[in-house]
């Protein structure tokens, strides 16, 4: 990926520390996604301790402020959602999640294999776009409610194939449901091994049956018990 711009401050953001006090053995990054920060996916951190005691989580803030509330961080503007506005601004912003990953993994002292990204709604889509294209591959991604962005141009661009989890509320009001079984097929198609669950009843949101197949599907990838 292009380097960031120098003149751009790196991602920072919440943080815990492993469960058990000692060195982390795994690393999980919490993309939140629009309105919120980073502080509202770090609630999980001990909710996934509990099967991956040795684990480091962090959950950077994305790099702007929500262009349509007065509160809240966004990864890119969605005031215009056509698919070339959404790619462009996603693209734009990948360099410094990238980045922010390579920092991470260094001050943790973990390596590529020992990383897991976990992103919601717009983190969902960044969690997806940077984790297909790293240098080496993460452990796992997991993507809930989210998207596929420039799912055509992927088999072009895609340089591993890490194992995906993708969960998806069907009464999802924000984000079409039918984005799920996109970005299935064309992660399928690219050589992609992919879990994909759709929640009857769900909305745009996370709730504990989420919760627990994102745990089972970590503690399965490290080879922990959930």
């Amino acid at each position: 990926m292009t380097e960031p711009s120098p003149t751009l401050p790196p991602l920072t953001g919440p943080e815990v520390a492993p469960a058990s006090g000692g060195p982390a053995a795994q690393l999980v990054v919490l993309l939140h996604g629009i309105g919120v920060d980073g502080s509202d996916l770090i609630e999980l951190a001990p909710f996934f301790a509990s099967v991956l005691p040795d684990a480091a989580f962090v959950a950077p803030d994305a790099p702007e402020p929500f262009d349509l509330a007065p509160f809240g961080r966004q990864w890119f503007s969605l005031q215009d959602r056509s698919g070339p506005a959404i790619s462009a601004g996603l693209r734009a912003t990948a360099p410094r999640l990238d980045a922010y990953l390579d920092a991470q993994l260094e001050r943790w002292g973990v390596g590529d294999g020992d990383l897991a990204l976990i992103g919601f709604s717009q983190g969902a889509m960044m969690a997806l776009h940077v984790g297909l294209r790293r240098a080496k591959s993460p452990a796992a991604l997991i993507g809930l409610s989210g998207a596929l962005v420039d799912a055509g141009s992927l088999a072009a661009e895609i340089t591993v194939r890490p194992p995906v989890l993708l969960v998806h509320g069907e009464e999802d009001e924000v984000v079409n449901p039918a984005s799920l079984a996109n970005a299935e097929r064309a992660l399928i198609a690219v050589g992609v091994p992919v879990l994909a669950q759709l929640r009857p009843g769900l909305g745009h949101g996370i709730d504990d049956s989420v919760a627990r197949l994102a745990q089972a599907f970590l503690a399965q990838t490290f080879g922990c018990t959930a």
